[in-house]
Formats: structure tokens, C-alpha cells, sequence
């Protein structure tokens, strides 16, 4: 008996474009990341959900910096404050899933939507005078914020600690969004002492810094912020009177 062997089909040009154009898709498919796989980086991961949530609330925030910063440049002008770096206003997308990530893994118990209940600076400024001007400007600068309306949540006055950071942390939330974001009230001298020990505080935070480097790291900090002179008046600032509501 012989063997009949069929004979090669002829290989079309149609044939040929359809079956590069599948052995592409199918790789593509087999490594394409799913529509919304949630966000990790750095070994901290958010799932689709969370995910969601922030990109939403960083929605929100964009919406809501429109106004409150015509409004703090305002207060920024009559209050004699230098305005720095403005173009950071906005807490970026990487930098604020990091935060929220870190807070779910510490306290898995905690919803995505308590995390970010607590977030005051999606939206943050700062606000620096001279040392003669520091006092009276701050006092004008949160009274201000209080006749726009706004709501003073978080007064962080830490100018009477003297080998700690020093400066004045404020929160509010918007009058109209409720959306909070963060004003910060330093002289230039105090900013710069807070900028100089940002990278001795990120080693010192490290859960692998040995702690005799923990010690050393602290006390380098100590030093530069115990050079920092205080202006007088301010360690007695205090948070701004609620806003009485007309006919109130």
C-alpha cells in the first residue's frame, strides 16, 4: 500500500494576515493586566476598591482646589505672606495611595473611606513671613480663613517645643465642598529647618535603622531645630474663634 501525501495548502494573503494578527492577541491577552486590578508599589497594595475610593477622592480634591486657592491667595496678600511652593499644592496620586496603603496595613479593621477621613492635606500651602511679621500676619491669615467660612479642624501650634519641628499645622475643612486641606505657618528659618531634616526623618522612620542610628538621626534633628528662633508671640497662637453664623 503506498502513503499519499496531501499537499501544502497554498498560504493566502488573507490566511497569513489573520494568523500573524492572532499569534499578537494572544500574548497581549495573556499578559494584559486587568481592567482595574487596584494599585501596589513598594510592597503596599490597595485593592480595586480602595483603589477606586482614592482616585475619587483625589477627584473631589481637584474640584474643590479651584476655589480654596483664589481664596488663600487672597488671604495669603492681605495677610503679607509669602505663598511657597503653590505648584505643589496638590498631594500627588502615588504619594497619597502610599499614605492610605501604609494605613490599611497597619489597621486592617479600618475602611478605605475612615482613611480617608482623616486625610487633611490632599490639598496643603504654606505660608511664611519674617520673624518681626510672623505673629500678627498668622492672626490675620486665621481669621481670614474663618470669614471665608471655612472650619478649623486641626491647630498643631508647636513653637514651645524647642528641639522639635516648630511651625503652626493648620486643617480646615472648605465651606463649601468640605473638603479639608492644610495650611502651614512658618517663618523661613523654620521652613528650612523642617526641609534639612526630612531625609534624617525618613531614614529615622526606616524599620531596618539600627537604633543607636535612630538615636543619632534624632539628635541631629534636635540641633536644627533648636537653632530655629522663635518670634515673638508665637508659641501663644491660638486656634481662630468659630465663625458665629448670621442671625446666630
Amino acid at each position: 500500500m503506498s502513503l499519499q501525501l496531501r499537499a501544502p495548502r497554498a498560504v493566502t494573503g488573507a490566511v497569513l494576515a489573520t494568523a500573524l494578527a492572532a499569534a499578537v492577541a494572544v500574548p497581549a491577552a495573556a499578559t494584559a493586566a486587568p481592567k482595574d486590578s487596584g494599585w501596589q508599589k513598594d510592597g503596599l497594595r490597595l485593592n480595586a476598591q480602595e483603589n477606586r475610593a482614592v482616585d475619587a477622592f483625589l477627584d473631589r480634591a481637584k474640584d474643590a482646589e479651584k476655589e480654596i486657592s483664589a481664596q488663600v491667595r487672597t488671604v495669603a496678600s492681605w495677610s503679607d505672606a509669602e505663598l511657597v511652593g503653590f505648584d505643589k499644592r496638590l498631594k500627588t496620586e502615588d504619594s497619597l495611595k502610599r499614605k492610605i496603603a501604609t494605613w490599611l496595613r497597619a489597621d486592617p479593621e479600618q475602611s478605605v473611606h475612615d482613611a480617608l477621613g482623616d486625610i487633611n492635606d490632599s490639598i496643603r500651602y504654606t505660608f511664611q513671613w519674617p520673624d518681626e511679621a510672623y505673629t500678627g500676619g498668622a492672626e490675620t491669615a486665621a481669621r481670614m480663613l474663618t470669614d471665608y467660612g471655612h472650619t478649623n479642624v486641626r491647630w498643631s501650634n508647636t513653637w514651645k517645643n524647642r528641639a522639635s519641628y516648630k511651625a503652626i499645622n493648620t486643617a480646615w475643612a472648605d465651606a463649601r465642598t468640605k473638603h479639608k486641606f492644610e495650611i502651614q505657618l512658618h517663618t523661613p528659618a523654620s521652613r528650612q529647618a523642617a526641609t534639612d531634616t526630612h531625609p534624617l526623618y525618613e531614614e529615622q522612620r526606616l524599620p531596618d535603622t539600627p537604633p543607636k542610628r535612630v538615636e543619632e538621626l534624632a539628635r541631629q534633628q534636635g540641633e536644627i531645630f533648636a537653632a530655629v528662633p522663635v518670634p515673638e508671640g508665637a508659641a501663644e497662637l491660638t486656634a481662630p474663634a468659630a465663625r458665629v453664623p448670621a442671625g446666630g
